[in-house]
């Protein structure tokens, strides 16, 4: 008969765990640019995200529209934290495999 051993089970469990906790602080060092009106304002946010640098092009900069200004940076920092999602999912893959939630882990926005 088979017998199923229940510590086998939460040592894998507590490997999980452990290597989830080691992939979400890799995510907080991933870094994602996201740019708008051509590159003249770049956004730059962390895994965790976090805006971490707004650039605006001089030749923007020079320009009187600060309303165009915000509506850029708006768009930049947007672009952004969608790129940083997909990184955050692809990292959360490696240590997953591909798993869907599991209840009782705490997986950062995926």
């Amino acid at each position: 008969m088979n017998q199923f051993n229940f510590s086998d089970l939460f040592g894998k469990v507590k490997e999980m765990q452990e290597k989830i906790k080691e992939a979400q602080d890799k995510i907080k060092l991933l870094k994602a640019e996201g740019e708008a009106g051509g590159g003249m304002v770049r956004a730059t946010v962390s895994g965790d995200k976090k805006v971490v640098k707004i650039e605006v092009d001089d030749a923007l900069v020079n320009n009187e529209d600060k309303e165009l200004i915000q509506d850029l940076s708006v768009a930049a920092v947007n672009n952004a934290l969608e790129k940083v999602d997909g990184l955050v999912k692809e990292e959360m893959s490696k240590v997953t495999g591909g798993l869907p939630n599991i209840p009782g882990f705490q997986f950062p926005n995926i």
